[in-house]
């Protein structure tokens, strides 16, 4: 079946990670989504650095956290947060792309 992370997700958000990384998150709605979701490694280093446009080595750290049913990726900063024509300080407009990130379970 296809699905989009909102679809599974109660929570897809970013946020500033120090000037020079952005963090993401999903949650997931409940344990049964997030295990068959981590199974079918919906989400890996190369797929979110495709989604983003960037390089797998800029995917810094891609971590399943089973307690809080969740996945986090932290990447390098496109631009250090604050720079002249950095637009995001904060880091909290970024998440957009993963809200439709299709995929099969």
């Amino acid at each position: 079946m296809q699905y989009t992370l909102r679809d599974v997700a109660s929570v897809i958000r970013s946020k500033n990670a120090g000037p020079y990384e952005l963090t993401f998150d999903v949650i997931f709605k409940d344990f049964a989504l997030y295990e068959k979701a981590r199974a079918a490694e919906i989400l890996t280093k190369e797929r979110f650095a495709a989604l983003y446009g960037i390089s797998v080595g800029d995917v810094i750290a891609l971590i399943w956290f089973d307690p809080a049913k969740a996945v986090k990726v932290t990447i390098a900063r496109p631009m250090v947060s604050g720079h002249l024509g950095e637009s995001d300080v904060y880091g909290a407009q970024q998440h957009a792309p993963l809200i439709n990130f299709a995929f099969s379970l």
